[in-house]
């Protein structure tokens, strides 16, 4: 499916829309809930995940809808589907009820388990990037477009996003391995944003994260010139199993850094 002008900026639009309904919440008391998982939910969840459906059914009535927040027999057809729209209508809830506005919502559209196009708002600063691999990132502020482009070849130091406070034995060896480096926080999907924007080189994932988490942000990254690897060194992608867990990942600006990584 081709990805163009007008789908772009609809999907930018419903993007907007969902942060809108986010910050109504943001701005006012909320209570929180929790899921099964124990994942934090809010109104600003529920309300972002009802604007986003609504509005891409009206925008691709033909493509079906995924997202964090829907229903377990939705979940359950996902495997016959080639095309979709996979979606987080509030990345970083807990980022949210911090009131710190490290969050975003994220979009991706899918296709044979490949995200081909991704969006990512922030609402609290209104900052937004998109992107479709093989035709490039941008980043838009206001109505105006700018490339990005991740840092290639990455320089040094450095600059990897990574807990400061809570570093598994894994995210130490990494950061041994390459010594010297500076470790920087960021919350939600804002990571890939600033990989693909050559704000930060590195983000190693050890540990569960959703399929929903990581595909609009890998569609941007990859546009950019950046990828999203598992373990092996192969992309990530989608729908190709009975899980919407996502395994362990390294998403990097300049790919030539993977081999400098511990095995």
């Amino acid at each position: 499916m081709q990805v163009n002008d007008v789908l772009r900026d609809g999907v930018i639009a419903v993007a907007r829309q969902a942060a809108a309904a986010i910050l109504a919440v943001y701005d006012g008391e909320f209570a929180v809930q929790h899921k099964d998982d124990r994942s934090p939910l809010t109104a600003a969840d529920l309300a972002a995940h009802r604007c986003i459906v609504s509005r891409l059914a009206e925008l691709t009535p033909a493509i079906p809808v995924l997202s964090e927040e829907s229903r377990d027999h939705d979940i359950a057809d996902r495997r016959q589907w080639t095309r979709f729209w996979l979606v987080d209508p509030l990345d970083g809830t807990r980022e949210f009820i911090k009131r710190n506005g490290e969050f975003t919502v994220n979009i991706a559209l899918i296709e044979d388990g490949v995200a081909v196009f991704g969006v990512i708002q922030q609402p609290v600063t209104g900052a937004l990037w998109h992107g479709v691999p093989g035709h490039g990132a941008f980043r838009r502020d206001g109505g105006a477009d700018v490339a990005i482009h991740a840092r290639i070849p990455a320089a040094s130091p450095l600059r990897i996003a990574a807990s400061r406070s809570h570093r598994d034995a894994r995210t130490q060896a990494l950061l041994d391995a390459l010594p010297g480096s500076e470790v920087l926080g960021c919350g939600s999907s804002l990571k890939f944003c600033r990989i693909a924007e050559g704000a930060m080189d590195l983000y190693p994932r050890f540990g569960p994260t959703s399929e929903w988490d990581t595909a609009a942000g890998q569609a941007i990254l990859e546009a950019a010139g950046g990828a999203v690897l598992d373990p092996q060194g192969r992309p990530f992608r989608y729908n190709q199993r009975d899980t919407l867990l996502n395994g362990d990942f390294i998403a990097l600006g300049d790919v030539a850094v993977r081999a400098r990584l511990p095995a």
